[in-house]
């Protein structure tokens, strides 16, 4: 897959998804494999456009916008599902400012469009203005399909990535996991802590996310992760401490079984499989090991069909 910075100078004929792919979740993919289908037929390869930052953070700068994915992830979803080349441009004001019409002459017609996908509610241009039937219009003036899926479900549910982000906020793994089509990740690089864990007989990971990641829920967690090139089982607790702190910033640590190499530094991947319990603030050291006991049995018995 390639990865572009920029619009291409010579046209390459190709079929264009369309959407901001937070999370590249189900209904995401059901998008891009309507894509593929079109680029298969067509003779030609399907991309996809990625802005950065997320439009709405340029749009609504006083909202406080949390992400199911970063760019890294997107890429590497992308690439799997079968995308061709992605054009991972800046979203400025001057993008937010153009016309639908501008959008898709300065924007589109570079790249040499013969089909473009969108979703029902895919809107583009100035103030939104623009939504899939003026794209088709504008389709059909200057020779490229228009392709408009509508709003895909499952259980009953819109797939969306704002239903996403709500069931992981509510800490219902099972619920985000059905629409994301797999289970979500937390993805961070691994700092130091407290090393409390270790004192404990727990050495836990601490992962430092980026500051618009979206973070679940509090509470613990069964987990797992590749680290080295293998597939490690492991509990994460989310919290604030509190049989420690009265007062403490919300952090996100994970301590994998079986495992004894040094992660500082390294980025990981946590596939987060179950919530377990809430976080809870407990009398003494005794009774926290106690409950520490539990929980690894919970999370290796949640993950082990994982591992097989």
């Amino acid at each position: 897959m390639q990865v572009r910075t920029s619009l291409p100078t010579n046209k390459e004929p190709c079929v264009l998804a369309l959407g901001n792919f937070d999370g590249v979740h189900l209904g995401h993919r059901r998008l891009l494999e309507h894509g593929l289908g079109q680029a298969a037929r067509g003779g030609v390869g399907l991309s996809v456009i990625i802005f950065e930052p997320h439009p709405l953070k340029v749009l609504f700068p006083e909202r406080e916008i949390k992400l199911l994915s970063t760019t890294a992830e997107q890429l590497l979803y992308l690439k799997t599902i079968g995308v061709q080349t992605v054009y991972h441009l800046p979203f400025t004001r001057e993008v937010a400012n153009t016309s639908p019409e501008q959008f898709v002459e300065k924007m589109l017609l570079p790249l040499g469009v013969t089909h473009v996908v969108v979703g029902f509610n895919y809107s583009f241009g100035a103030q939104g203005r623009g939504n899939p039937e003026l794209l088709q219009a504008l389709g059909k003036k200057h020779g490229f399909g228009v392709s408009v899926l509508q709003a895909q479900t499952i259980g009953g549910k819109v797939i969306s990535s704002s239903s996403i982000r709500k069931a992981l906020l509510l800490g219902d793994i099972v619920l985000a996991s059905s629409l994301l089509g797999r289970p979500p990740c937390l993805r961070g690089k691994v700092v130091h802590g407290e090393e409390r864990g270790r004192q404990l007989g727990y050495p836990t990971a601490n992962i430092l996310t980026a500051e618009d990641y979206l973070i679940p829920k509090r509470g613990v967690y069964a987990v797992w992760a590749t680290l080295d090139g293998k597939r490690v089982s492991g509990m994460m607790n989310i919290g604030m401490k509190p049989t420690f702190h009265d007062l403490y910033t919300t952090t996100a640590e994970v301590h994998f079984f079986n495992f004894n190499g040094d992660l500082y530094g390294r980025e990981i991947m946590v596939h987060i499989v179950e919530r377990l319990r809430d976080e809870r603030k407990f009398e003494g050291i005794s009774e926290l090991l106690t409950q520490l006991k539990t929980d690894r049995v919970k999370a290796e018995s949640a993950v082990r069909h994982i591992l097989q």
